[in-house]
């Protein structure tokens, strides 16, 4: 399958529209879950404005948030596929400007140093784009992920020592959170890497953030720690807003790689409780939007 450049700048437009203002069907459930066991009154209330303003942003074609945050592109090429690399990294840029021109929407990508803003939602190194392959045959997806900063500013690397064990990492995880508080926008889905080095420890913490709800760890040590952590920090009592409740977070996902014998890494990165991602499948017969 030869991939048409045209389409995947269309779609990298198109993808970064969509998920600014279509929440994934598995948070809305995961709202749904947590507003059936919330006993907080207050934080009922609150759990309900949310889920008010998402319906509202849906019926009047509204962002999901002001926040437009930083672009990613996660795109996954398959067996098969004819793909000029900088050509596709080119086209993703170009779409991804033109969808912050055209709609418009403001773009909340300065430069480091200047703060100067080009109001492209794009500068040095953004968006940020990920290749990775896999085995299907004559399909590459691409995953569209807008990473608000207000989930983004949260994020925190340690260092742990190995005699310290798995309680290290929920200890660590856990004063995360209470760091956190209320400036996440929760309730929040809280990713945990784990393993690795220092920067692929953060990466699976990204990972594990932005994974769908309902989803786990595919190692069975690194699932154990999910239904842990969970059910920890819902009794935190930080709640929706850092307003006190049990809902301070839909889920904790963990990522986990093998690491050195002397550390053990651990990552923590969130997702506010918008957690919005879009996602376009390409295949011989066209292309497939979804979540």
């Amino acid at each position: 399958m030869k991939l048409d450049l045209k389409q995947v700048e269309e779609t990298a437009k198109e993808l970064y529209i969509r998920a600014l203002k279509l929440l994934p069907p598995d948070l809305k459930q995961g709202f749904d879950a947590l507003a059936a066991r919330e006993t907080d009154a207050g934080a009922q209330r609150m759990l309900g404005t949310m889920i008010a303003n998402i319906k509202v942003a849906e019926q009047t074609d509204n962002l999901l948030c002001q926040d437009t945050g930083i672009p990613i592109y996660n795109v996954v090429i398959g067996r098969g596929v004819e793909v000029d690399g900088p050509a596709l990294k080119q086209a993703i840029r170009r779409g991804c400007e033109r969808a912050t021109r055209e709609h418009p929407f403001r773009s909340s990508v300065v430069h480091p140093v200047t703060r100067s803003n080009e109001h492209t939602s794009c500068g040095r190194g953004i968006p940020v784009i990920a290749l990775d392959f896999s085995e299907r045959e004559e399909t590459l997806e691409i995953e569209m992920i807008p990473k608000g900063s207000g989930s983004e500013n949260n994020s925190f690397l340690r260092m742990a020592i190995p005699a310290e064990g798995s309680d290290a990492i929920k200890r660590f995880v856990i004063d995360c959170v209470l760091e956190a508080g209320g400036k996440t926008c929760p309730p929040t889905i809280v990713g945990v890497g784990v393993g690795g080095t220092a920067d692929l420890c953060v990466h699976l913490a990204k990972v594990a953030a932005t994974r769908p709800l309902g989803s786990s760890c595919d190692d069975p040590e690194g699932a154990k720690l999910e239904t842990d952590l969970t059910c920890a920090v819902n009794l935190l009592g930080v709640g929706p807003q850092g307003l006190g409740g049990d809902s301070t977070a839909f889920a904790v996902h963990v990522e986990t790689a093998a690491t050195h014998i002397t550390m053990n890494p651990v990552a923590v990165n969130m997702q506010c409780h918008s957690a919005r991602r879009a996602r376009a499948t390409f295949r011989p017969g066209g292309v497939e939007y979804g979540y």
